[in-house]
């Protein structure tokens, strides 16, 4: 279904209220702009037939014309040898050689009129037409503009969250360490009264600064969210 209904409503249309209106103005836009020149190729060959039509009937007039003066003619010289007979059915015809020609010259300024409507319309649609591309390459650059700020957004938002994995990835390294070294206190340890005392005031110690690094790294992770 096409946009415009007749050619009234693409020469008396506001492009601007129908893409406010539209779900894809770019779509639109294409659909307008094929429809203008549909359209405006249909105004053309009629504006050509009227062309034609001007010429045939300008022929005809002319020979029309001529043979009205033969009649005349006929009528002068029939006269000149006293054949007034002859002299009264030749104007009867040069009578209605002139009623053919005014007829056809009605016919020729109606065409001729209708011609100079035609070129009218030919300038108003062409202007619509321009429009219409105009602002098909406004909605184009738009359209790459948003797509280049996007890909560039994408860009920077992959960028954090990649940083972000590498920091929580140094973080959970750190903290594998620190209980790998609460492990290792055990390892090769005799176990007697005295060392377990020693091992369990080690394993305080570290576990408070694991539990301090825990929470270091979970602040880091709250903070790294609320600015994403």
């Amino acid at each position: 279904m096409g946009i415009f209904t007749r050619f009234s409503d693409i020469v008396n249309s506001n492009i601007n209220a129908i893409l406010d209106k539209a779900e894809d103005p770019e779509k639109i836009v294409r659909l307008m702009i094929q429809e203008m020149e549909d359209t405006l190729v249909e105004v053309r060959s009629a504006a050509a037939r009227s062309i034609a039509d001007k010429k045939d009937l300008n022929r005809k007039i002319e020979k029309l014309d001529r043979e009205r003066r033969d009649w005349d003619d006929r009528a002068e010289l029939a006269m000149r040898k006293e054949r007034e007979d002859l002299a009264k059915a030749a104007l009867v015809e040069k009578s209605r050689v002139s009623a053919a020609v005014d007829v056809l010259k009605e016919d020729y300024v109606a065409v001729d009129e209708g011609l100079g409507k035609l070129n009218e319309d030919i300038a108003r649609l062409e202007s619509k037409l321009e429009d219409a591309k105009t602002r098909q390459k406004a909605l184009l650059a738009r359209h790459k503009t948003a797509n280049s700020r996007l890909a560039a957004r994408k860009k920077i938002h992959d960028y954090k969250i990649d940083d972000a994995m590498v920091r929580f990835e140094a973080y959970t390294r750190r903290i594998d360490d620190v209980e790998g070294r609460v492990e290792a206190y055990d390892l090769g340890l005799p176990k007697d009264l005295n060392h377990e005392f020693a091992g369990l005031e080690a394993e305080e110690s570290v576990n408070k600064e694991l539990d301090a690094l825990k929470e270091r790294v979970a602040a880091e992770r709250t903070r790294d969210a609320e600015a994403g």
